[in-house]
């Protein structure tokens, strides 16, 4: 609840000195294939480009600061990213006409997690 404090402080201009530190290194693919997707199925899903995954996962660039934060929620919580950007699996599920396995992947992966 202190942390809590300190970032609604901070928002409110009332604390200095607030800052977040990205990870250095985050492994998409080890990320996306967790979730059991397919790279075209992670970009969509999550707001990435598809190049920007390939380029990430053959090591030819590196995710920046704030892409780094957002795959390690993405590892760490998927729905609730999902939650947060307003899209549910079945939401991506109508817009490309796929199947209903991505709701099931990711509803069983969280339960997995949070077990």
């Amino acid at each position: 609840m202190s942390g809590l404090n300190d970032v609604e402080a901070f928002l409110a201009g009332q604390k200095d000195g607030f800052h977040v530190h990205a990870p250095e290194e985050v492994d998409v693919r080890r990320i996306r294939q967790c979730l059991n997707m397919t790279q075209q199925k992670f970009s969509g899903t999550f707001g990435f480009s598809l190049d920007a995954i390939k380029n990430w996962e053959t090591g030819r660039r590196k995710p920046e600061a704030a892409a780094r934060t957002l795959l390690t929620v993405i590892h760490k919580n998927p729905m609730a990213v999902l939650s947060a950007i307003g899209s549910s699996p079945e939401q991506n599920r109508k817009r490309r006409g796929r199947g209903l396995a991505a709701k099931k992947d990711l509803t069983s992966m969280g339960r997995r997690k949070s077990a």
